[in-house]
């Protein structure tokens, strides 16, 4: 995106990271950081479609390594640094994640990505209705909201205040919104859906 057209609409420009590696995030970042239009940079440490590779919020000792990298590279000081989490069922996994994050200078989480693992079946073709990794992918929308909201007001009690949480999962209405925002959401991250067939045919 030009800096012309972030100039104009007057919003931030957020950047989401998801590499392969560790080397390839930190190689992201590096050039992330040097784009002036860029208003912050997301750190995924939430995917659950790199196939042969675990979510890294998942295992707080990668999750551990990969933060201090990340804030170890002189690129942390120049941009705003966020970390988009998985979501968290266990409080014992609430309580680490957030241990972790709150010993470095994140300006926010995004809280929640998708539930990892759903697969989908189509009854009348007889098989998944994607094809990578088998079928299995992630689950989101409104299927995750109540877990998305769950976990952004257990983020929110275990973070410093310093730590903004943007809240993701299922948001459609400003209902949703203002249901993420009482849980503690500072912002959030929606999906506003089109009926493309009926506008084109309009």
């Amino acid at each position: 995106m030009s800096s012309s057209i972030t100039e104009e609409l007057k919003k931030p420009y957020f950047v989401s990271l998801s590499g392969k590696s560790l080397e390839d995030n930190l190689e992201m970042l590096d050039r992330a950081t040097k784009c002036d239009n860029v208003s912050a940079i997301e750190l995924n440490v939430a995917c659950p479609n790199v196939i042969g590779k675990p979510i890294i919020g998942y295992d707080f000792e990668q999750f551990a390594t990969v933060l201090e990298k990340v804030f170890a590279h002189p690129g942390s000081k120049k941009k705003p640094i966020g970390i988009k989490l998985p979501p968290y069922f266990d409080l014992p996994h609430f309580e680490k994640a957030a241990e972790l994050l709150n010993k470095y200078p994140v300006k926010f989480v995004v809280s929640t990505n998708t539930i990892g693992n759903a697969l989908v079946i189509d009854a009348e073709a007889e098989q998944p209705v994607i094809e990578p990794k088998g079928g299995f992918g992630g689950l989101g929308g409104g299927f995750i909201k109540y877990t998305a909201l769950a976990n952004v007001r257990q983020m929110r009690k275990l973070l410093k205040p310093t730590i903004d949480v943007i809240g993701a999962g299922g948001i459609k209405t400003g209902t949703d919104a203002f249901e993420f925002i009482l849980c503690g959401a500072t912002a959030v991250q929606g999906m506003i859906e089109n009926d493309w067939c009926r506008l084109n045919e309009n």
